[in-house]
């Protein structure tokens, strides 16, 4: 698949590149696209929810009432998950999320990611580009002149770019990424996709192992 390489003012440069087929061209795999979605949005979670069991309750440990004949249920002292202000049974503790994937796996979810945006016409790749001081009204032109405004949009640029980042950086909806950080959760959540030359090579050398 051959796309036309734009410069910033959404002009053809007279160059043109061919998206890999072997990560822009494969049946997607919705499984494994499922799978990477949620280690993602797991590895998120802080997992710092945290109730108090019976036993970290500050309260006296005298029984209250005899053991039978009390006509309700038995219980001992007044931490009882039964009473309130008790502890809580089997409430959260700390805990981890994450779980582990396979890199060929990941790997896969990542190529049928880009598979899906190359298939919806998603894909604008544009020269590489930098700006010499951070402006966000600059950043929005470029947006516009890529007719991408308007859109959750992600820009995967080839290495470290502070000043677009921080033009970038106020704007909702809009993410700059390097393109050795791109992943499956950050391609599906974006409607369009603006990749500079140099990034798509690193994807390419990337994902092409």
């Amino acid at each position: 698949m051959e796309v036309s390489v734009l410069n910033i003012k959404c002009q053809e440069t007279g160059r043109k590149v061919t998206l890999n087929e072997a990560i822009f061209g494969i049946e997607p795999n919705d499984h494994v696209l499922y799978l990477d979605v949620k280690q993602y949005l797991a590895n998120q979670r802080q997992g710092t929810a945290k109730s108090k069991e019976r036993s970290e309750i500050s309260g006296s440990t005298r029984k209250l009432g005899r053991q039978k004949g009390g006509g309700g249920a038995r219980h001992g002292d007044i931490n009882s998950p039964l009473l309130r202000g008790g502890g809580r049974v089997f409430g959260p503790t700390p805990r981890d999320y994450g779980f582990k994937l396979n890199k060929k796996v990941k790997a896969l979810a990542r190529k049928s990611a880009l598979s899906y945006k190359a298939q919806e016409n998603a894909i604008v790749v544009v020269e590489d580009f930098t700006m010499e001081a951070p402006k966000t009204k600059e950043f929005i032109n470029i947006a516009k002149n890529l007719k991408v405004d308007g859109k959750k949009t992600l820009f995967v640029m080839s290495g470290t770019n502070n000043n677009v980042y921080l033009s970038a950086r106020n704007l909702q909806g809009t993410e700059v990424m390097e393109a050795s950080l791109v992943n499956t959760y950050k391609v599906l959540n974006a409607d369009a996709l603006v990749i500079t030359e140099k990034a798509l090579e690193t994807i390419d050398g990337i994902l092409n192992k």
